[in-house]
């Protein structure tokens, strides 16, 4: 159990902002930081719609309240996962040989596709929560969040990783089944409780992981594995889907 306590706390010092200082970095952890990312996604979530909450409580302008929740994912997290969104951009966008993709996914310099794709996906997520109903359910976030970790987990548990990837080596090697059948379990109900809790809006989670899975597969065809870049890359896109499904629905 302790174990388990400082993997969460690992997952939340290096996939957030919050202030956590781990002292003493456990590798024995590490495998377990992955079985957590749905609850350092229930966390973020939840303080994501706190946010929601209190700009609906305060009654500011509807832009600027957009503008707040759209920004908050990133600033969050300490745009972790927009950073891998970057990276693998440019390098999927290049259409070089995939020697030359992996030299471009670890180049630390910004590409044009880079800098037009973030500038659209912003332009994209504020738009889609300007236009939330003024009624809208914004504990759905909960789910996006929680939904595009636990599938970001999966993927980075069963997928063959890139050689230059944190998820080789050592980590492979302490995956067991358990921790698998752990995470669909827990995706398959987040993805019900979504229906249950939501009605007809459950369906933010299929958004959600088509977001997910799509770009995900390009990405790893096109690199021939899976990083941490892809895995933020993939939930950067997937968290965008849910908000688009979420406001249109």
């Amino acid at each position: 159990m302790k174990t388990v306590v400082k993997a969460f706390l690992m997952a939340l010092s290096m996939f957030s902002i919050l202030p956590l200082r781990i002292r003493n970095w456990d590798e024995k952890a590490r495998p377990y930081m992955t079985l957590c990312l749905p609850f350092v996604g229930m966390l973020l979530g939840g303080l994501w719609t706190g946010l929601a909450l209190l700009l609906r409580y305060l009654g500011l302008p509807k832009p600027v309240s957009a503008a707040f929740l759209a920004a908050f994912p990133f600033w969050m997290t300490g745009a972790i996962h927009l950073d891998g969104f970057l990276d693998v951009t440019d390098a999927v966008k290049s259409w070089r040989d995939r020697e030359e993709r992996i030299r471009i996914l670890k180049d630390p310099h910004v590409g044009s596709f880079a800098v037009i794709d973030t500038v659209l996906l912003m332009l994209l997520q504020f738009a889609f929560l300007m236009s939330l109903k003024e009624e809208a359910d914004v504990f759905v976030l909960i789910l996006i969040a929680a939904i595009s970790r636990t599938a970001a987990a999966l993927a980075v548990t069963l997928l063959k990783p890139l050689g230059t990837s944190e998820y080789a080596g050592a980590y492979r090697k302490s995956i067991k089944p358990a921790h698998i059948v752990f995470l669909g379990l827990v995706l398959i109900c987040a993805a019900a409780a979504g229906f249950v809790f939501f009605g007809k809006t459950g369906w933010v989670s299929a958004a959600v992981l088509a977001g997910y899975l799509l770009p995900l597969a390009r990405a790893v065809r096109s690199l021939g594995g899976m990083s941490g870049d892809i895995s933020g890359y993939a939930m950067t896109i997937a968290e965008l889907c849910g908000i688009a499904c979420f406001a249109l629905i």
